[in-house]
């Protein structure tokens, strides 16, 4: 009798933990972070991901996302395509309500076909114009498309007298999208390519590439690698004496180059469409919150990591439920102030691709900083 009297008060105390777990379940909004945080993109992605779990932090502290506690699930994808495929495969399995990342635009292209067979509403931070070429309806860039970022570069280099450009790439998707939007706007403002140098993902030598680049007769040179390898060229650039102006975008400029490139980065130039340097301050609050949550200054991906999970809120409460299909209509040509939506930062506009447009900034590297010399307005595209 006793025996049966304590079988039936574990069973009844399991069910009231059975139950209780479930309405914790129902009490919170499930999202899922597919990230590089071990590989060659350990930089970026370590970044992206302090950035989701501060904007989580905030978020949850100030009562979640209608009512509902974020509950944020990560996985590492290790900077492999296939790992990220197979990760998301295993994110779609737990119906996120939305999913984060990857950063890297090899990765992103493979984990596409899932999320729009899932129809979950996912925020990258790959740059790679195909991307959103491709008719995703699920998919939102937190950062410029390629196409957007590369005609701002080069009408500054044409307004600066620059007639003609080395270009230095990196061959994956990354820096092939890169490479030939680059191209395209030099071509159309009559600035001629003297020098067209791919290198490979991963190089650690870039002894013949700084060669090739410095005999080329041009008046300045673009470089557009993954942050990593951008320091080691930068490096290599430096000990053979290069002294003409060295122009990127941010996985130039951004802060881990600079951390790794040491002096060798100074002088150099760059477009980015996100800093903390940026002379806002709901940017510069947001950097020194990163910096006292984690000790370390954020870059670009930072920013996006945040900023993607801040669009999650913001979005779905004009929504007004944790409708996905809904969610990503919503998105698709809609405008936020940053004065109205403080946790996005900055004013921004998206179009019916998942594309974004807001203003810009021309920088220089100046003592391991970034020294924003220029802002320049959204293109108007969206």
């Amino acid at each position: 009798m006793i025996e049966r009297r304590t079988m039936l008060v574990l069973g009844s105390a399991f069910a009231a933990g059975a139950a209780g777990r479930r309405a914790a379940a129902a009490d919170e909004v499930k999202l899922f972070l597919n990230i590089e945080l071990s590989g060659v993109g350990v930089a970026s992605g370590s970044m992206f991901q302090r950035g989701v779990d501060l904007a989580v932090r905030e978020i949850n502290a100030a009562g979640g996302i209608l009512g509902r506690r974020i509950a944020l699930t990560t996985q590492d994808n290790q900077s492999q395509p296939q790992i990220a495929k197979a990760v998301a495969m295993r994110a779609v399995d737990q119906e996120p309500y939305a999913m984060l990342g990857p950063v890297y635009s090899g990765s992103i292209n493979v984990t596409l076909p899932l999320i729009e067979e899932a129809e979950i509403p996912t925020f990258v931070a790959g740059e790679a114009a195909m991307l959103t070429q491709q008719g995703a309806r699920y998919l939102f860039r937190t950062s410029f498309n390629q196409a957007v970022a590369m005609p701002k570069l080069a009408a500054h280099l044409q307004k600066s007298g620059v007639r003609s450009v080395a270009v230095v790439w990196i061959a994956n998707d990354l820096g092939k999208g890169g490479r030939d939007a680059m191209v395209k706007e030099l071509q159309a403002r009559g600035i001629k390519v003297a020098a067209d140098i791919s290198t490979d993902p991963g190089q650690m030598d870039y002894s013949a590439a700084v060669v090739t680049a410095a005999r080329a007769p041009a008046d300045a040179l673009f470089v557009y690698l993954n942050e990593e390898e951008s320091a080691r060229f930068l490096i290599a650039l430096r000990k053979i004496g290069y002294d003409r102006p060295v122009y990127g975008e941010s996985t130039l400029v951004g802060q881990r180059v600079l951390d790794l490139a040491g002096p060798a980065a100074n002088g150099v130039r760059g477009h980015v469409g996100l800093s903390v340097d940026a002379p806002s301050p709901l940017v510069q609050a947001f950097g020194a919150r990163f910096r006292e949550a984690w000790g370390v200054t954020s870059d670009h991906n930072g920013l996006k990591g945040y900023i993607g999970v801040q669009l999650i809120k913001v979005v779905t409460e004009r929504v007004g439920s944790f409708d996905r299909q809904r969610f990503a209509r919503t998105l698709h040509g809609a405008s936020f102030s940053a004065s109205q939506y403080p946790g996005l930062l900055m004013d921004v506009a998206y179009d019916d691709k998942g594309d974004l447009d807001r203003e810009s900034y021309l920088v220089e590297v100046r003592d391991g900083r970034q020294v924003i010399t220029e802002v320049l307005p959204p293109l108007g595209r969206v």
